[in-house]
């Protein structure tokens, strides 16, 4: 009746930050190598112009992700650096 749950960049990430993890750990943080390599595939296909609507949605997904983690991780960065002061 119910399939296998698909494995997103949102899932993943979500179920790292709930781990409550130190702000250390979310600036080492990186995607496993299996949706780092979703992502570039998705890339690769994008800029051939053969990506599918569905995987159209998917890359976007990726990259708002990559989006918020790069800002969390430069205001932890940044949180850190005050902190040590």
């Amino acid at each position: 009746m119910f399939g296998t749950p698909i494995r997103t960049v949102f899932g993943e990430i979500t179920d790292f930050l709930a781990t409550n993890p130190t702000p250390e750990e979310i600036i080492a943080y990186r995607l496993p190598d299996d949706l780092q390599a979703r992502a570039h595939y998705l890339l690769d296909k994008n800029g051939e112009g053969e990506l599918t609507p569905e995987e159209y949605s998917e890359m976007m997904d990726f990259a708002r992700m990559d989006n918020m983690m790069t800002l969390l991780k430069a205001k932890l960065k940044l949180k850190l650096k005050k902190s040590s002061e």
